[in-house]
């Protein structure tokens, strides 16, 4: 009696794994999607596309992920997160100190203080630092000045970049020594400048001057109370953390 023979047994690997091989590599790609997509390190980003070239995982020798700190230990990012905390509460800090001053002189509807992505702004409405049409300032802010001055100069803060920004309405001027907006408003930054180098003692290469005209509004010019809004002078505190964000003027805000 002969006997049965056997099925011929097919060569390779079971249909079924290619299946899963697929599924697990589509897998693989998605969180390599997700991982580089959370952060926008482009070391980070760099260092994962690094290990899978040639190195995916499925090679004799290789390995999954860099063995890099950039990878493992994301140093830029703990180290961003660390100093930004750091500078958020010096700023936080320096804006209740400059809180407490202006209630204490009873300036509130005078001098602001706000604390924004970018920095600290301490903003000088309308004629409080200049008269109309003049860059010369009144003897009046001297105090408030001195005090600023004197703040940001001492050893919590004196590493601090300061940003002085003029900015004015739109009423056009038409004088000998001011022919636009535009030199008004830089005059007058410049002038709070000098006055924190020749009074305070800053070092100049902290600070910097720059005149907005009427561009940088930041409320409408259609009425009285707009105007007034808009002629300002704002010291900005800048952080140093964010520079994508220092990188341009932050004076329409």
């Amino acid at each position: 009696m002969a006997k049965d023979k056997c099925p011929e047994c097919k060569q390779g690997a079971p249909e079924w794994m290619n299946t899963y091989g697929d599924m697990v590599t589509l897998l693989m790609c998605f969180f390599v999607l997700l991982f580089a997509f959370s952060s926008i390190d482009a070391q980070k980003f760099e260092a994962v596309m690094i290990s899978f070239q040639g190195s995916a995982g499925v090679l004799e020798g290789g390995k999954s992920l860099s063995e890099a700190p950039m990878v493992f230990d994301a140093m830029p990012e703990s180290q961003t997160s660390s100093e930004q905390v750091v500078e958020q509460n010096k700023l936080e800090a320096l804006k209740e100190k400059v809180e407490d001053y202006i209630n204490k002189n009873q300036m509130q509807a005078q001098v602001d203080v706000q604390l924004e992505d970018y920095g600290l702004i301490i903003r000088f409405k309308d004629n409080v630092l200049f008269d109309s049409g003049s860059a010369v300032i009144r003897s009046e802010s001297y105090d408030i000045l001195t005090f600023l001055g004197g703040l940001l100069n001492s050893e919590e803060f004196v590493k601090e970049q300061i940003r002085v920004e003029g900015h004015t309405d739109n009423v056009p001027i038409r004088t000998a020594i001011y022919p636009t907006n535009w030199e008004l408003s830089t005059n007058r930054a410049t002038n709070v400048v000098k006055f924190f180098i020749e009074n305070a003692e800053m070092v100049p290469v902290r600070l910097s001057a720059s005149g907005y005209g009427e561009y940088h509004p930041i409320a409408t010019n259609d009425s009285q109370e707009g105007r007034a809004a808009n002629r300002r002078v704002d010291i900005v505190v800048v952080k140093t953390v964010n520079t994508d964000q220092n990188a341009e003027s932050q004076g329409g805000q």
